[in-house]
């Protein structure tokens, strides 16, 4: 039986550590991307203390393209049977202000981590992934703008990352490759991102990682869906 390998960006903390966890548990072998080494380790630790399959980790920053590529190299001469990459790491900005009062160069942070590093890095990993008719899973929120929460750095990358899903979906629809491309919508989730805002409607990690976990494992196609876990909803 093949191995199945999956990298998870952010696999160190939060929803990443969640779907890591339940990946593992579900037969997957994990490779950890993370910015730290000694976060990485100490999440590696973890993943093993309950039976997962830890492979290694790979350091990932994205807002820095020569560690993209880095890692990138390091992926493909370590890890040839790759067959999934989670992309879940993100930056949040500051989710406190209103549009008029957001930094310029908070609006481009965001969008260089969110949106530039995460095409980058799955731009870099393709020929891997389409060599092992693997898949991509971007960890995102809706495009549409919801009246109860709209955070305009964050929000506006991560718009930008479903319109590169969107195209790319296409894209390999249209010539036929052996690759698939979906974004996945957690829900509300208390986590380090929110300040670990936990109200009604809100959602655990480990709640969240197990759902994600079971869309990837559901033996359905998902070529350019955008799936909500649990939909923003009025309460």
């Amino acid at each position: 039986m093949k191995e199945k390998i999956a990298l998870i960006t952010g696999a160190n903390k939060g929803i990443g550590f969640g779907i890591a966890k339940n990946l593992g548990l579900t037969g997957w072998s994990i490779v950890v991307g993370a910015r730290h080494q000694e976060r990485a380790e100490k999440a590696m630790e973890e993943l093993k203390m309950q039976g997962i399959d830890v492979l290694g980790w790979l350091n990932i920053e994205l807002g820095n393209i020569a560690s993209i590529e880095r890692a990138s190299v390091e992926a493909a001469e370590k890890y040839p049977g790759l067959s999934l990459l989670v992309n879940n790491a993100g930056i949040p900005g500051n989710m406190n202000v209103d549009a008029q009062h957001t930094a310029l160069a908070e609006i481009k942070e965001c969008i260089d981590v969110n949106f530039v590093g995460t095409f980058a890095l799955t731009k870099s990993l393709l020929p891997l992934l389409e060599a092992n008719h693997g898949r991509i899973v971007n960890i995102t929120v809706p495009s549409e703008i919801s009246p109860y929460w709209h955070p305009l750095a964050y929000v506006a990358s991560k718009a930008a990352q479903n319109a590169m899903m969107g195209v790319m979906a296409m894209e390999f629809q249209q010539g036929e490759r052996p690759i698939e491309i979906f974004s996945v919508h957690p829900g509300p989730t208390t986590t380090d991102l929110n300040g670990n805002m936990c109200l009604p409607g809100f959602h655990d990690i480990d709640t969240v990682g197990r759902k994600t976990a079971e869309l990837i494992n559901d033996g359905t196609r998902h070529q350019g869906e955008f799936i909500e876990l649990y939909p923003i909803v009025k309460e």
